[in-house]
């Protein structure tokens, strides 16, 4: 790769942005946050009493962010950062002075992301807050250049190659 990139696996709660960074990392060997593991406790746990986040929440979690990128990309090609980036203006937050940094967002319909809820065990965020997210979710525009869409209803292997494909193509 000529420059180190970041990209942020980006969609709501159970569309398996953990489950494609796990195993984008691994085949990539790129560096690798979650980056619910940057909320404060006061935001885990809001989130697990089943109370949405609010964009104050949310601030001092997209600025740890915002760094954690530009800490990344001095040390690895390769960077993914797991962040549901919901609102247009926490993308822009998180993009703010880096031209390195895309976003790969997954994409799928409510049913299979609340079935894949259901079927999940040891996640602070619960089924119930799924309408919330799909709520909160601002589409990406056409004007958002640096956004990949990712189609998340194939099995994960072919989700892998979607996203390995977008990344590969950046070099």
């Amino acid at each position: 790769m000529n420059k180190a990139k970041i990209y942020v696996l980006m969609g709501v709660s159970g569309c398996g942005k953990s489950a494609l960074a796990t195993q984008l990392a691994h085949e990539l060997n790129a560096a690798l946050l979650d980056g619910d593991f940057l909320h404060p406790r006061a935001n885990i746990a809001k989130m697990a009493s089943g109370q949405p986040l609010n964009d104050d929440d949310r601030a001092p979690w997209l600025a740890a962010l915002n760094d954690a990128a530009f800490a990344m990309q001095r040390t690895n090609p390769v960077s993914l950062i797991v962040c549901s980036a919901l609102k247009k203006a926490y993308r822009d937050r998180l993009r703010a002075g880096n031209p390195n940094l895309e976003f790969l967002f997954l994409d799928g319909e409510y049913e299979l992301i609340a079935e894949r809820i259901r079927q999940r065990q040891g996640h602070f965020q619960k089924a119930g807050m799924l309408d919330s997210q799909f709520a909160t979710l601002e589409r990406p525009a056409a004007d958002e250049t640096d956004v990949h869409y990712i189609d998340i209803a194939p099995a994960l292997a072919e989700v892998v190659g979607s996203a390995k494909a977008i990344i590969l193509t950046q070099e």
